[in-house]
């Protein structure tokens, strides 16, 4: 049986669509100059779209988070009708710098700091080795006791060696962790996989009614209880 709620000692975050956006007029600069870019509306349809459809290669055999990106910036093209490789191309290519997503939400900071008193707070996150230089520069790097990088660490979620590298380094156990993350193949099950509790930080909607647990800011993980009792 997993421990209650209140002995919860550790949250981890992933950092791109829970923590950190994309900077979307920086990584849709390629659009931009073509004088065409999705609306926001139009982006969290394709995102909803690829979650759901990316899960489910996930769980049959997909094995690269990357692969995400390409198969949104395919959508998203289609959507937008156009037809073009070398595009989607440079799309991905930017998408994956980390310094390109450091649209920070209004209250992150406030929100963290107020957890921090509750829990040892720490990152884990798919990115390319720099992810700790751009918290720091979107102002949040101190909130958190343990950055975990799959850049540096050489493994991705959804393997449990990242989530098993990051619970040794805050020194908790796995059933004492709550993970927040936007992708259920990746985050949520590479947790749950691990011991951890996890929650599905899902701005998009893209789990909405669905039965996994959810949460659309952290004010929503603040009152929600963060930790299902099994």
């Amino acid at each position: 049986m997993k421990k209650m709620a209140g002995q919860l000692k550790a949250i981890f975050f992933d950092v791109g669509n829970t923590l950190l956006f994309p900077d979307r007029k920086t990584i849709l600069r390629s659009l931009y100059e073509r004088n065409t870019a999705p609306s926001l509306e139009q982006w969290h349809a394709v995102e909803r779209e690829i979650k759901n459809k990316f899960d489910d290669l996930m769980q049959h055999g997909g094995s690269v988070d990357h692969n995400f990106w390409r198969m949104f910036y395919a959508r998203l093209l289609q959507e937008l009708g156009r037809q073009d490789h070398g595009l989607s191309d440079e799309l991905v290519d930017a998408t994956r710098h980390s310094a390109n997503w450091c649209d920070i939400r209004p209250g992150t900071r406030e929100a963290l700091e107020r957890l921090a008193k509750k829990y040892g707070l720490a990152v884990i996150s798919n990115a390319d080795g720099k992810i700790e230089a751009v918290l720091k520069k979107c102002g949040i790097v101190n909130c958190f006791q343990s950055i975990t990088d799959s850049g540096l660490v050489g493994y991705e979620k959804p393997h449990p060696a990242i989530f098993n590298t990051a619970l040794r380094d805050m020194k908790v156990a796995a059933e004492e962790s709550l993970y927040v993350g936007d992708v259920y193949s990746v985050d949520y099950l590479g947790a749950t996989r691990a011991g951890m509790q996890a929650i599905l930080f899902d701005v998009a909607g893209a789990y909405s009614g669905r039965e996994w647990p959810r949460v659309e800011s952290l004010e929503d993980l603040e009152k929600k209880p963060p930790v299902r009792q099994e």
